[in-house]
């Protein structure tokens, strides 16, 4: 079995990203929606991207952005995935995939068995199942019961209830935002905790 990969959500300072480097997730993401307290614009990205360690692939959040401002991040090289946590469609993750061949994640809000069962044959790379956009608030797990595709687990994740994440569902990746903040910031203590949990889960 794939040992689960980490993606830390919503990194806007530059010592965000300097913890980033020194704990060395699978995935950083950076928050393009403009009503999100962790947005960056896209010069910041550019900036953090910079300084960022190889080997830590950037994820670049969206609500319905238009499909030419995601491409231009993607084609910068500014990111390198796109999340969709919007209401885009089917057709939206096809043409962004087509134009660009970089892979696409897209959201889902998990409310019931119908809302993953709706997404299970997406042309998305992958399905991220969470509750709401950064609500930091789980949902009931046992909806994703017999998934049988790639996906990233988000809302309400911390310390105390990954293990049962992992071992339950065993998913792709995990995406933690607040779950690894103090005060509404990046705590440095808890993304190295997070991330040494993960990886030394067999």
């Amino acid at each position: 079995m794939n040992r689960t990969k980490i993606k830390l959500c919503g990194l806007f300072r530059p010592e965000d990203i300097d913890y980033a480097n020194r704990v060395h997730p699978d995935y950083i993401g950076f928050v393009f929606w403009e009503h999100s307290k962790r947005k960056v614009s896209s010069e910041q990205a550019s900036v953090f991207r910079k300084s960022l360690k190889p080997g830590i692939e950037v994820i670049g959040v969206f609500v319905d952005a238009p499909c030419e401002e995601i491409i231009s991040l993607l084609e910068d090289g500014i990111i390198d995935i796109a999340q969709l946590h919007g209401e885009e469609n089917e057709e939206d993750i096809q043409y962004i995939k087509a134009v660009t061949g970089k892979p696409v994640v897209k959201a889902v809000k998990v409310r019931d068995r119908y809302d993953v069962e709706a997404w299970l044959d997406s042309a998305a790379d992958y399905l991220l199942f969470d509750s709401g956009m950064g609500s930091g608030i789980s949902f009931d797990w046992g909806l994703l019961s017999g998934v049988d595709r790639d996906f990233f687990v988000a809302g309400g994740l911390h310390i105390d209830n990954l293990p049962e994440v992992l071992d339950t569902l065993a998913p792709y990746a995990v995406d933690l935002s607040s779950g690894v903040e103090t005060d509404g910031v990046k705590d440095f203590e808890k993304m190295k905790a997070v991330v040494n949990l993960v990886r030394e889960r067999k």
